[in-house]
């Protein structure tokens, strides 16, 4: 057939946009597609009357909008990387962030997100390792596959045979990454000089401070490398927990080469698996957060489903541990305190806690009212002495809990005008802790699993904190 030969398929770039204006623009060409979807979900948080007719067209309009706006999202988050690509990752598995009414058609979009977002050019991973080893991939590696197996938001993956045939995977961050989160940071610093003096009351400046010193530690793959080891100790005898081995001496601040685990992703393992199997998995997890959290203090704080293989029965490997944080002792004790008190009945020193721990303000009548009854709520199934069964439904109340209550307070039927909410004084520590929160009731939500949590979590709770 005769006509025009078409135009070759666009190679994949060397580098995600760094600077600040190249990353603004990919994000302000999002904004006709995601406006309407976003001022909607916006309307329903602050409520509004609408005719059953008016409100049936809004949902036409918008759901035929919703699956082209998480392809664009998918499209430019891939490709700018780093803390945006976080943000879609978020959204896609946390029960509760996407916009309501239109959860599960931007999810199943941008899952795709979780372990293999669009990848760069193989010549950009030879570049970092040549830098970071001093040789080329085939010259430092038995055999290197140029095309990666996954891709995230600050480094794609390749597999590997070592000189003396290990099969590993090898994390190679992309060129410049630490510049390009820099700069998202710089842009989020400015949004907070604008806000500066509401923020102030609300610890905008010391939460992102807080946000800025994880996200840039996560860029040093040598700080990831010395946290797997120790998450190795730490979990050394649960057979059903497996951390990969780190092959140190192939490893730098930009390439991090680890053993290659086998295992179904989360999403293959949810579908497929015997109940069985996904209760001893979410069991499985839920030793692996807290023994670290409640006996070591160390924070695992990216539980997206990306980061687990499932191995059969309860048996999960832990893939990536760039996200973690030390917790301070006293924020430690200070959360098994609570816990505890709830454990109990005690509700006076619950109280006494939520006020001295968290930050919670009595003297606000209608504040206290809603994060204390919210902390019960998410603690609910560390509390009963029975078996509790974790749904995508009881994640995203955990969400749309906090966002009706919000709701009454800041917009009070009796007034034009919104009013603001006292402010919480809690720990900048405990940032990371509610992102895990969310996170991982989403995760153990698609498992459905099951048991009883209470006496699961009780040796470390009720134990003493190590090191």
């Amino acid at each position: 057939m005769g006509g025009m030969p078409s135009a070759p398929p666009s190679s994949p770039p060397d580098a995600p946009p760094v600077s600040r204006l190249a990353r603004f623009a990919r994000l302000s060409a999002l904004a006709p597609r995601a406006l309407p979807i976003a001022a909607e979900a916006v309307r329903r948080v602050v409520g509004g009357r609408r005719t059953e007719e008016e409100e049936l067209e809004s949902r036409r309009r918008l759901l035929q909008n919703a699956k082209k706006t998480a392809e664009a999202m998918l499209k430019t988050l891939g490709e700018m990387k780093g803390l945006p690509l976080k943000l879609g990752q978020m959204v896609s598995y946390i029960d509760g962030l996407a916009p309501p009414g239109y959860e599960e058609r931007f999810q199943r979009v941008l899952a795709r997100l979780q372990q293999k977002a669009p990848p760069l050019s193989p010549e950009a991973a030879v570049k970092v390792v040549r830098e970071d080893l001093g040789a080329t991939p085939l010259e430092v590696f038995g055999d290197w596959e140029s095309e990666p197996f996954a891709a995230a938001s600050i480094g794609q993956v390749h597999r590997a045979t070592t000189r003396g045939g290990k099969r590993v995977a090898v994390k190679v961050q992309y060129p410049g990454i630490d510049r390009a989160i820099e700069n998202d940071l710089k842009s989020l610093s400015v949004l907070e000089t604008m806000i500066a003096p509401l923020g102030r009351r609300y610890q905008t400046r010391e939460t992102l401070d807080e946000i800025r010193a994880v996200f840039l530690a996560e860029i040093d793959y040598r700080r990831e490398a010395e946290a797997i080891d120790e998450f190795r100790r730490i979990h050394e005898g649960d057979r059903d927990i497996h951390v990969p081995e780190v092959i140190h001496s192939l490893s730098s601040k930009r390439v991090l080469t680890m053993e290659l685990v086998g295992g179904v992703d989360y999403a293959t393992f949810c579908r497929h698996a015997p109940q069985r199997d996904r209760d001893a998995a979410g069991t499985t997890l839920a030793r692996f957060m807290f023994r670290a959290l409640w006996r070591h203090g160390l924070l695992y704080a990216d539980p997206h489903p990306g980061n687990y293989r499932f191995l059969g029965g309860g048996r999960v490997a832990f893939l990536d541990y760039g996200c973690h944080k030390r917790i301070p002792r006293p924020l430690v004790e200070g959360m098994k305190r609570y816990v505890i008190a709830l454990q109990r009945g005690d509700l006076e020193g619950f109280y006494r806690a939520c006020i001295e721990v968290l930050g919670y303000d009595p003297k606000d009548v209608e504040s206290w009212a809603l994060y204390t009854e919210y902390t019960k709520l998410v603690l609910r199934p560390l509390v009963v002495d029975e078996s509790f069964k974790y749904t995508k439904d009881f994640a995203r109340e955990c969400v749309a809990f906090l966002v009706r209550g919000g709701r009454e307070v800041v917009f009070k039927p009796d007034e034009v005008l919104p009013s603001l909410p006292a402010p919480v004084r809690m720990p900048t520590d405990f940032t990371f802790v509610n992102r895990l929160q969310w996170g991982f009731a989403s995760v153990l939500g698609g498992l459905r699993a099951e048991t009883n949590w209470r006496r699961l979590v009780e040796p470390w709770l009720h134990g003493p904190l190590e090191g």
